[in-house]
């Protein structure tokens, strides 16, 4: 099992990014809270990995905390929730948010992250209720501010809504949600932030 990886980062395009380590480019999927807290191409990065092994491929996920992995694995229990929702969930609110949500039965607010109904929103507080109570605080890895990264043939608004749709929003959603947000100097990073953080607020 892969639990942690420390080394270069080669890439970050959300949801996917690349480590070398040692020479060998190991490729992830991360929720955007990760990708807030990413340094430039070519500095040392440190992530914690959870790694799903599928009939189809070996997927690693990556995050920035150990809680946020310990959330992530927690969130892979509840019935109908795959990775790609617990990634949406990740990217669309805070771990402290989410457990706000679930100890005020607050469905509306689940609501509005991509593929999530009312069915299993409801499911969601009721499963995940007693489950993070065990999710254990962050060990304290302190990452560099995220930046944007120089050089990309995209544009950040082209790279959000891209990155929007991979996290599962549909492509005119995804659009409306980036057109909502003051872009100018911005990158993309930022933008996705602003982007969720709309949608979950309002």
């Amino acid at each position: 099992m892969i639990g942690r990886l420390r080394g270069a980062l080669v890439y970050k395009q959300p949801p996917f990014l690349m480590v070398d380590v040692g020479g060998v480019g190991y490729e992830l999927e991360a929720p955007m809270s990760t990708f807030y807290e990413l340094p430039l191409q070519g500095e040392q990065v440190t992530l914690f990995t959870h790694l799903a092994i599928r009939d189809d491929a070996h997927v690693l996920y990556g995050f920035s905390t150990d809680t946020e992995r310990a959330l992530f694995r927690t969130l892979l229990k509840v019935s109908g929730v795959g990775a790609k929702m617990a990634l949406a969930i990740l990217s669309g609110m805070s771990a402290d948010e989410f457990a706000l949500c679930i100890q005020r039965d607050d469905t509306a607010a689940l609501v509005r992250l991509p593929g999530i109904g009312k069915k299993t929103a409801e499911r969601l507080i009721v499963e995940m209720r007693d489950r993070l109570d065990r999710i254990e605080p962050a060990a304290g890895i302190t990452m560099p501010p995220s930046r944007p990264v120089g050089g990309a043939v995209e544009t950040p608004v082209s790279d959000a809504i891209g990155a929007l749709i991979a996290l599962g929003y549909k492509p005119n959603d995804a659009s409306r949600m980036v057109r909502a947000v003051e872009c100018e100097g911005l990158s993309s990073e930022e933008i996705i932030r602003l982007a969720l953080r709309a949608v979950v607020t309002n």
